[in-house]
């Protein structure tokens, strides 16, 4: 009994590691899982209670549970054996990328993460760069949404600060889901975004694997109630103009909707526009096909250059050189309703005539968006500057034109984002901000474009051109 054992000294390290883990394992992971799980709940319970759409019970599944019924669809196995027929090659390897392509896709939505960290962070970036405006032109129609429903905010696409800048404004109302490009998957950032409940997308894919995969969960999704932030342009406008609707989200939403059974799918049609795009020249530059692509050093040279002298600027130059940042909430549209009204059941019609019955709901909510997209000073005063593109003018006449122009809009029910007390300093700013980037030259007190930035004032000015019949001067 008094015997002693004797076990070597990297022995006597094992034990006491293994002892660690079953510890860990056992008692502190479970408990601090347990701590973190009743944390999360609180937070849930706390941020339901709030919001006009609850979380959905999809959001709060396990990300595996919904990999696995994503892969085991009844429609996805079928693509499965399709592809590995066309393919030839076994099955468990069509599977094999089913299940691949459903990892990439599927979010990891963390109600923390999305109202702590990522409201605060939306909302810090928003403010430190921009002057936040948002408007709601139906907001008892918003009101009198089903909370229910199956909530689709569908808008223009001008920069990347719309995710944020959507994000920020409508955590008030929702948590939203994003259908985010390959641009974003890069380590952190892909986990953060996962989290935040936005999903990746690869855009323009010829894989029919990979297209059936995403639109099951599209499906899955929108029939599960979660409320989605979807660009119809698909992609950001490189001339300032709306582009044409891309079809693909709205058809894996609605070919095998039924109206009479499904829960009703609402769109609500959100128009944003920026006195400053930061990404205006390089998006300018890639309508040109002559230009060289740049390296990847220099992006990020050249971005955290933007950013260390956007945070050494003042709070007060910083906002008159970014300006407004504005955000309109339009008149919602209901599936449910279109299809009464219209007599269209899009999960019985052929693929043909299903797609023509979508490009013209997709033609509806463009012109809903279109009616939205707000005239900020800098759009206004580009288009004033363009159309006497040749003529010096004074800063008393520029601003005389840019009154007229507003009249004119508003006539027209144009959302002019510009306060009547407010005209005189709004556009001596977009004035001092034009001139201050380059775009106008200066001789005596007048003014007049620029020739090297007719490109520029048209990108500006493009926002609000579709409240003309005629292209903005100098837009190619």
């Amino acid at each position: 009994m008094d015997s002693e054992i004797t076990i070597p000294i990297w022995g006597f390290f094992l034990l006491l590691l293994l002892s660690g883990v079953l510890i860990l394992d056992r008692i502190l992971i479970p408990s601090v899982r347990w701590y973190l799980r009743r944390r999360v709940n609180r937070i849930i319970d706390e941020v339901n209670s709030r919001l006009d759409i609850e979380i959905r019970p999809f959001q709060l599944t396990r990300r595996q549970a919904l990999i696995d019924q994503l892969v085991f669809d009844e429609k996805v196995n079928q693509a499965v054996l399709e592809y590995a027929r066309q393919n030839n090659m076994p099955r468990e390897v069509a599977q094999g990328f089913a299940r691949k392509y459903a990892r990439e896709i599927v979010p990891s939505f963390n109600a923390y993460i999305y109202f702590r960290l990522g409201y605060w962070l939306a909302r810090r970036i928003a403010r430190l760069i921009y002057r936040i405006r948002v408007g709601f032109y139906d907001a008892d129609g918003l009101g009198k949404v089903d909370p229910d429903a199956s909530v689709v905010f569908v808008m223009n696409h001008r920069s990347n600060m719309d995710y944020i800048l959507v994000s920020f404004l409508a955590a008030e109302k929702t948590a939203l889901s994003y259908a985010v490009g390959e641009w974003a998957k890069i380590w952190p950032l892909q986990t953060l975004i996962r989290a935040m409940g936005a999903f990746f997308v690869r855009r323009n894919s010829g894989n029919p694997l990979y297209r059936r995969v995403l639109e099951r969960y599209v499906h899955m999704a929108t029939r599960a109630g979660v409320c989605q932030a979807v660009f119809l342009e698909g992609g950001l406008s490189k001339d300032g103009a709306m582009r044409p609707p891309r079809l693909g989200f709205l058809d894996y939403m609605l070919r095998g909707y039924h109206p009479q059974t499904d829960r009703d799918i609402v769109f609500v049609p959100v128009g944003i526009n920026y006195d400053r795009v930061i990404e205006d020249r390089s998006l300018l530059r890639k309508l040109d096909k002559s230009a060289p692509k740049r390296s990847k050093y220099f992006i990020i040279k050249t971005t955290l250059t933007f950013i260390v002298k956007q945070l050494l600027l003042s709070r007060r130059n910083r906002l008159r050189r970014f300006g407004y940042a504005s955000v309109n909430f339009g008149e919602p549209l209901s599936a449910r309703e279109y299809c009464k009204h219209t007599g269209v059941a899009f999960d019985r019609l052929p693929p043909e005539e299903r797609f023509a019955q979508i490009e013209k709901f997709a033609d509806l909510l463009v012109g809903k968006i279109q009616r939205v997209i707000p005239v900020l000073p800098i759009a206004l005063m580009s288009r004033v500057i363009l159309h006497r593109r040749d003529n010096w003018m004074s800063e008393l006449e520029l601003k005389t034109l840019a009154l007229q122009e507003m009249d004119s809009l508003r006539q027209m029910q144009a959302p002019v984002s510009i306060s009547a007390n407010a005209c005189e300093a709004v556009l001596t700013t977009a004035i001092n901000g034009l001139f201050a980037r380059g775009m106008l030259q200066e001789n005596n007190g007048l003014f007049r474009a620029d020739t090297a930035s007719i490109e520029i004032l048209s990108y500006y000015a493009n926002s609000i051109a579709h409240w003309r019949r005629e292209p903005c001067p100098g837009a190619e």
